[in-house]
């Protein structure tokens, strides 16, 4: 009898499993009292906790957004509509590190569903130009790199911009960084087909060789068609051996972290794609400021184009080998207020009030200040300390504590920043603890950042990156030739150097 009662439950439990991981469907709608419940959650603990809310947008101007959010709550709608929503009001907070991002349904649902059509084009984009950069579908002729796009559908690429740009969170007015995010490898066309739909076809304007406006019908791309004319046309390869797990392990960190060096002119590229934890880079960079050291390398480029920031530990650690004298990197680092109502939809907020308790305390402006931070100043490394001369590459993907590392090292007088701007705020930003807050009813989650950081308080507070001391925009004709225009610029800079000091 008992092993008949087990029997039975255990094949409830497993059947009751089975129909809850079978039972999330994309098509559900929530009903608006799931909805308002979820807004009232997430505008709630924004005003709560957030340092930030009302540092680019006034408070009447945010209460606006908020109500208007509630007023989309009428009827039900499904999670990637209630997303859109929660996207459109975050971005108007104007901070970088606040966002939304699905729920863990239905992320697991996307990675497993088959991707029925995309929108076929690249594009780099910067203001009043969208150059195609690839094209899924390989037969076009007409679409290749480089080619000018004025539009999509009728709507000219200005308008279509405007309209995507409402979608994406940057630190204050930043207009770089929303231009470099859509340029990054298929974003475009992700959130074109998010805010737009998708289509089967596309009309798409574009010039000619001879700077013509014309327009063509492009078709979507198909993947499942795609794949199944390479299986037909496939032809005997030889068998390639898999990488070890070393080899994999290697060639992840290199992708983050690489020093390269040419010892004929002295000359070095160190190329940092993050700054996070797990790629043991203050290792890397010891062992790199002694590689350079032991060479005599005089000219050192320092690419972070592509570094959209992590550890501030690991930042600092860099800016240590290359600043001439003693740094503070915050003049203010605080957290506004230890909420209570609805913390408990804060991951790790156990931790966090930990971590505000010990770490911080409350002064006479009512705020939790880091003192440590506010008052320390970091030393430079003097063992393999480098004083050669620096050239930074920055732009739009140059975020959070990769604008900590260029703010502290740009003053000197060795080093030369080029590019764009960066797309973290150069006053500075909302971080440091960037939990994320999960809303109960649709499970939908936002980095919710508990500090601000003021990096240095006599830098106006415009609402933009850090600006380059020589400034490279991209070009149509870079585009087209694929060209890196930046590194060009770093390299002619040190060739004209080595030149005048006869090398």
């Amino acid at each position: 009898m008992r092993r008949n009662l087990t029997c039975i439950l255990l094949i409830s439990i497993l059947s009751g499993c089975a129909a809850s991981k079978s039972s999330f469907s994309p098509k559900h709608r929530y009903s608006p009292s799931q909805l308002q419940k979820d807004f009232t959650i997430y505008q709630t603990l924004l005003e709560e906790f957030h340092p930030g809310l009302y540092w680019y947008t006034s408070r009447d101007s945010m209460d606006y957004y908020f109500n208007w959010g509630k007023q989309q709550l009428k009827d039900s709608l499904t999670e990637p509509a209630f997303k859109k929503i929660l996207t459109y009001v975050t971005a108007k907070i104007d901070c970088g590190h606040t966002s939304v991002r699905s729920s863990k349904a239905w992320n697991k649902y996307r990675d497993t569903a088959k991707i029925k059509r995309l929108f076929p084009l690249s594009l780099k984009l910067w203001k009043d130009t969208a150059v195609v950069t690839a094209n899924l579908n390989r037969n076009d002729s007409t679409l290749t790199p480089g080619i000018v796009i004025t539009s999509i559908n009728g709507k000219k690429l200005s308008a279509i911009n405007d309209s995507l740009f409402q979608y994406i969170s940057s630190d204050g007015y930043n207009q770089t960084h929303k231009y470099q995010t859509l340029s990054n490898q298929g974003y475009f066309g992700s959130l074109y087909s998010y805010i737009f739909g998708k289509s089967n076809e596309y009309e798409i304007g574009y010039l000619d060789s001879n700077q013509i406006a014309k327009a063509i019908e492009v078709p979507a791309y198909f993947p499942a068609k795609d794949t199944a004319n390479r299986k037909g046309n496939r032809s005997f390869r030889p068998s390639i051996p898999h990488p070890s797990k070393k080899e994999i392990r290697q060639r992840a960190a290199d992708f983050v972290r690489l020093l390269k060096i040419d010892t004929v002119t002295h000359t070095a590229m160190m190329d940092l794609s993050s700054f996070a934890k797990g790629y043991n880079l203050r290792q890397f960079f010891r062992n790199s400021f002694r590689t350079l050291q032991k060479h005599s390398i005089k000219h050192l480029i320092i690419d972070v184009r592509r570094n959209g920031g992590g550890s501030v530990g690991n930042s600092t650690y860099l800016s240590r080998y290359i600043a001439d004298e003693p740094f503070k990197i915050a003049d203010s680092l605080y957290a506004i207020k230890k909420g209570k109502k609805y913390q408990r939809y804060i991951k790790n907020q156990f931790w966090n009030k930990l971590f505000l308790f010990f770490f911080t305390k409350k002064k006479k402006d009512g705020y939790y200040h880091f003192g440590f931070f506010e008052r320390h100043f970091f030393n430079p490394i003097k063992k393999n300390h480098y004083n050669g001369k620096v050239y930074v590459l920055s732009g739009g993907n140059s975020f959070s504590a990769t604008t900590l590392f260029i703010s502290t090292i740009l003053p000197q007088k060795n080093v030369t920043v080029i590019g764009e701007e960066t797309g973290g705020g150069a006053y500075g930003n909302t971080a440091w603890l960037i939990p994320y807050a999960k809303l109960p009813e649709t499970g939908i989650q936002f980095r919710l950042p508990l500090f601000r950081l003021v990096i240095n308080k006599e830098t106006p507070k415009n609402g933009l990156g850090v600006q380059p001391e020589i400034y490279t925009p991209p070009t149509v004709q870079a585009v087209k030739n694929g060209v890196d225009y930046k590194l060009k610029k770093a390299l002619e800079l040190i060739n004209k150097d080595r030149q005048e000091n006869k090398e």
